[in-house]
Formats: C-alpha cells, sequence, structure tokens
C-alpha cells in the first residue's frame, strides 16, 4: 500500500504522457525492488523460500506480460489519452492486488483441506497451456467482452472524457466517462488472468505469503512495464508458445507433486530458458521478415 501511494502521489501527482525513458527507468526500478525482496524472504523464512519467491516472481511476471498486451488493445479501442492511462492502471492493479489477496488465500485453504485438488488445478493449468499456445495476439476483440455490453446497458456513459475522471455530471445528469469503462473492462481481464496464474504459482509454494508477495512485487511493477513494452507487441511473435510451455511445466509439475517434488531452483531455470528462448526466437523472425520487406523496396529503389 505504501508503494501504490508513492507511485500515485509522488512519482505521478500530474497526469503526463510516460515517455519511455521515464517508462524503462521505473520498471527497472520496480524489478530491482521486486528481485531484492528475495533476500529478505531469504533471511526472515530460509533459502527454501526465497526461492520459491523468485519463481513465483519470474513466473507472474511473465505471465503479465501478456495481460499488457491486452491492456494496450482496450486503451486503443477506448483512444484513451496517454497522460490519463496511468491513472486507470494505478485503480487496476489496486483492485488486481484485492482479487489476487482474495484466489490465493482461498485457493491455499482448499489446497491444505483437499489434497485431490492439485489434480484439478493441475489438469486447468494443462488446459490452459493449450489454449495460451494456440491462441493469436490478433484474437482480443474488446466490442465483443459480454462485460463492456453489460456496463452499456445498464450505466449511461458520456460521449467524450472529462480529464481523469471516472464520472462526470452534463446538464445535471450524473454520467459514468468512458474510463470507467476502461477500468471495468481492465478489472474483468484480471480475474481471467488471475485464474491462470494463481494455480500456476501455488505449484511453487502454498506459503499464503510467498505466494501473495510474489503476486504483489510482479503486479506492483506493470503500469512502468505496459507503457515500455506497449510498443512491441508485435515484435514478440511467439509469447502465447512460451506462456503456453510455461503453463504446461507448471501444471505437470503440480500433478507430479503427489509424488515427486521439484525443486524450485530448477524451475526457475526452466522457466528463464524458456522465456529466454521465446524472446531470441521472436525477435529474429521479426528480424527476417523485416529484411524481406526491406529487400524488395531496395530493389524497387535500385
Amino acid at each position: 500500500m505504501v508503494l501504490l501511494l508513492v507511485d500515485l502521489l509522488v512519482l505521478h501527482r500530474e497526469s503526463h504522457e510516460i515517455g519511455m525513458r521515464e517508462a524503462t527507468v521505473t520498471s527497472i526500478g520496480w524489478i530491482g525492488l521486486g528481485v531484492a525482496f528475495t533476500l529478505v524472504v531469504w533471511a526472515v523464512l530460509g533459502g527454501t523460500a526465497a526461492s520459491q519467491y523468485i519463481t513465483g516472481y519470474v513466473i507472474e511476471k511473465s505471465l503479465s506480460v501478456d495481460n499488457v498486451f491486452v491492456w494496450a488493445v482496450i486503451f486503443g479501442y477506448f483512444s484513451v489519452p496517454n497522460r490519463y492511462q496511468h491513472r486507470v492502471l494505478f485503480w487496476g492493479i489496486f483492485g488486481a492486488l484485492v482479487l489476487r489477496a482474495i484466489f490465493i488465500f482461498t485457493g491455499v485453504a482448499l489446497l491444505e483441506r483437499l489434497e485431490w485438488l492439485l489434480f484439478v488445478f493441475g489438469g486447468f493449468l494443462l488446459f490452459t497451456a493449450v489454449r495460451v499456445y494456440s491462441h493469436s495476439p490478433g484474437d482480443i476483440h474488446p466490442e465483443r467482452n459480454p462485460v463492456l455490453r453489460l456496463v452499456r446497458r445498464f450505466v449511461p456513459v458520456s460521449a467524450g472524457y472529462d480529464g481523469q475522471r471516472l464520472f462526470t455530471r452534463i446538464d445535471g445528469r450524473r454520467l459514468a466517462t468512458p474510463l470507467f469503462v476502461v477500468l471495468v473492462l481492465i478489472e474483468a481481464t484480471d480475474v481471467v488472468f488471475a485464474v491462470d496464474s494463481v494455480p500456476a504459482i501455488l505449484a511453487v509454494s502454498r506459503d499464503p505469503f510467498v505466494v501473495f508477495s510474489s503476486n504483489a512485487f510482479a503486479i506492483l511493477g506493470l503500469r512502468a512495464l505496459y507503457f515500455m513494452l506497449a510498443g512491441a507487441r508485435d515484435r514478440l511473435v511467439y509469447l502465447n508458445r512460451g506462456l503456453g510451455v510455461i503453463l504446461a511445466y507448471v501444471g505437470a509439475k503440480m500433478i507430479a507433486s503427489h509424488w515427486y517434488h521439484i525443486d524450485a531452483f530448477i524451475s526457475l531455470g526452466v522457466i528463464a530458458a524458456i522465456l529466454t528462448v521465446t524472446v531470441i526466437a521472436s525477435l529474429r523472425a521479426t528480424a527476417r521478415v523485416e529484411a524481406r520487406d526491406e529487400a524488395p523496396a531496395e530493389r524497387g529503389g535500385a
């Protein structure tokens, strides 16, 4: 809560357009805080908990990249001015932290009482892995979202924005602004992503503090990550496949944990390797496409 208030009241008191340099510096700062907290967990809870924390942090951070690109599509669909996006994401992050806390503590309590849910969660992760692996970034269509239709049906919405206000008053009528609709959609998409990511982290640890803190630090830096990566969506062409493989590995690990425990450091290495291969393969594929596109233009110019 303190970090959220510092971010809102100190770093971004005035609404402004966040540039690449500011986003990069802020993102590095948030990632540094998240990684450094591993030492706190190590000092208080020991090396095993620390390895579980950093593994959970990497899992949540990698899965959140897909969430960031969904935000970009939503902002683009509603033509949200850049200077207002940070405030919407602040309240979106706040809601996400509350939702994750509910999901995590409920999930831990269920697993402690019903051990067989390991197989249910693991099977769900394998199913999700197939869905994530096969979906295309172009499959996102905000106009088809049932939440959007529900909001428009029951909440009167103004035609334009009123600064960064969520509600405005026109001719004596109190109306929601399009920014409110965007916030509702962002919260709805986070519920969907939480359903995927919380079981994945519960496969690493069942300590509520370790699981929630790894989630919280990964989520806190998403706003900066969004402004840094929003333009990179078309370059990470294999991201969905990499995330699908990660979810499949975590799901298989969760099911296998009934008979065999895989060390968190091994999982961290596997996930880091998958992410590295995904990014390198994506950038190389993008570079090849750009080279092919430039070649005809150079021949035509010659």
